[in-house]
């Protein structure tokens, strides 16, 4: 460890880091603010990870792409409606289903790209996506008439309890093996 803390001490503190920051917060960024190594920092946290894996513990922290965050579990959301008075999820219909599994796994991709692919016109889908905030714009392409690329964000990693982008890409490869492997020659 970096400095004279104790562990009880670290975990606190990066509980507290967590806590107070309310979004994902970059390992780099955990390592430093504890004066502490990416690796030591890694280990508490996946600790502490397990810890508040049990039960009867109504908050968790997940990792995002390399980053944590401390949040409420899904089996908690009823309660916190009743308290918040938020209102319920938003429902993803198979069009919105669709669309956004394109989106995620060809990720950035334009609303051509995606109209190509679904073979109707998806503007209401992908606004939709944008105003749930799944998807975001993720620039623009360099080509004529510089359409908008989508790409998903750290909500939809959430929603979908997946920890990186990278996942998605490693399945669509192991899937496209397995595939080539079954086609016969």
């Amino acid at each position: 460890m970096g400095t004279d803390m104790t562990l009880p001490e670290l975990e606190a503190n990066i509980e507290a880091i967590l806590f107070v920051m309310g979004e994902a917060v970059d390992l780099e960024r955990i390592a430093i603010a504890t004066q502490q190594d990416e690796e030591t920092c890694r280990k508490v946290i996946h600790n502490m990870m397990d810890n508040y894996a049990d039960d009867n513990r109504g908050i968790q922290i997940i990792e995002l792409d390399g980053a944590f965050q401390m949040c409420s579990k899904a089996s908690a959301y009823d309660t916190l409606v009743r308290i918040a008075h938020v209102p319920k999820k938003h429902v993803l219909t198979d069009v919105l289903l669709e669309t956004l599994s394109i989106i995620a796994y060809k990720q950035p991709v334009t609303k051509m790209e995606i109209e190509h692919i679904r073979g109707v016109k998806s503007d209401h889908a992908v606004n939709k996506l944008v105003e749930y905030n799944l998807v975001c714009e993720a620039g623009r392409l360099d080509a004529p008439g510089k359409p908008i690329q989508f790409a998903t964000t750290e909500e939809f990693l959430r929603n979908f309890g997946i920890e990186m982008t990278l996942l998605l890409t490693m399945v669509t490869m192991l899937y496209n093996r397995s595939l080539k492997l079954t086609l016969p020659v």
